[in-house]
């Protein structure tokens, strides 16, 4: 049966310590955090967690926290994505076994798998588990653009129930809702309240990892008709949510993280913590927003 996941999913960064080892405590108290913040779902392992720079055992740790501290009060989906179909089945099947309300997968990202390759990719992790897929489309950093009538055919799927469409064409939501229908929920990716306006039903966002409730505001003013008051609001955040775009997802993420108090940690190589410059550019944003961190 398929689960009703609407809303703001946060992408979540994953807190490591000063060795490089990931932050347990860390990551319970930001799990913790985001849901005391109200946001609607949880990501942990997706690109924004690093998920490339993990061992198999920080993950399966990391996944367990965020599972285990979320305790059913909002849904967690655990990325599990591999360039091997194989891996991508046992990772899931993993996440299911620990409790996971549903897996985010993104594409093979360097064999730049046919269309009837990544239809075999996905039938085969969604026959594999029974909790739902979300498939994740980000052209920019996979190499392999899933486009509308890509994701209908992928949609036919049983399990194959949501998608993260992840370009700066807005157009794709309406096309996938259009083709789709209903057998697959579309949450926006990089444009959160234009996919809201096009009729997209979430957002996986990177900026609620620093801004859950603001993140939150837009969705909800949006669902229940207020577009002007969504606007208005996602236009005041726009400073932030453009300072964690790009390829600042992990480094900006961290960096108002650390000034608003809570202890993210570095990026994990290959990526460099950000220049001095951009760093105090991140602090005079959290100074502007007030943010703080806050248990």
């Amino acid at each position: 049966m398929k689960k009703n996941f609407r809303g703001v999913f946060t992408v979540m960064i994953t807190p490591t310590r000063v060795d490089g080892s990931v932050s347990l405590d860390g990551m319970r108290d930001f799990t913790e955090w985001q849901i005391r913040q109200g946001i609607h779902g949880l990501i942990p392992l997706g690109s924004t967690g690093e998920f490339l720079s993990l061992s198999d055992a920080d993950r399966r740790s990391v996944a367990r926290t965020v599972i285990e501290t979320a305790k059913c009060r909002v849904p967690v989906l655990i990325g599990t994505g591999h360039e091997d179909t194989r891996e991508v089945i046992r990772r899931s099947r993993e996440a299911e076994e620990l409790g996971a309300d549903g897996v985010m997968v993104i594409p093979p990202f360097y064999s730049t798998p046919t269309d009837d390759e990544l239809v075999a990719h996905y039938r085969a992790i969604a026959e594999a588990i029974s909790i739902p897929v979300m498939v994740y489309n980000n052209p920019a950093t996979t190499n392999v653009d899933m486009g509308p009538e890509l994701l209908a055919r992928i949609a036919e799927i049983d399990g194959c129930d949501y998608v993260k469409e992840s370009t700066m064409d807005v157009t794709r939501v309406r096309d996938i809702i259009r083709l789709a229908g209903d057998r697959m929920t579309v949450f926006g990716g990089i444009m959160g309240f234009e996919s809201f306006v096009m009729g997209a039903e979430g957002w996986v966002a990177v900026a609620s990892n620093v801004a859950p409730a603001a993140m939150v505001e837009i969705f909800e003013r949006t669902a229940a008709g207020d577009y002007d008051g969504a606007r208005a609001v996602y236009r005041k955040w726009v400073p932030l949510i453009q300072a964690v775009g790009g390829q600042a997802y992990v480094g900006g993420s961290k960096a108002l993280l650390r000034h608003m108090g809570f202890d993210a940690g570095a990026p994990l190589p290959p990526r460099l913590p950000l220049p001095a410059g951009r760093d105090a550019a991140m602090k005079a944003l959290v100074d502007e927003f007030g943010l703080r961190f806050a248990l």
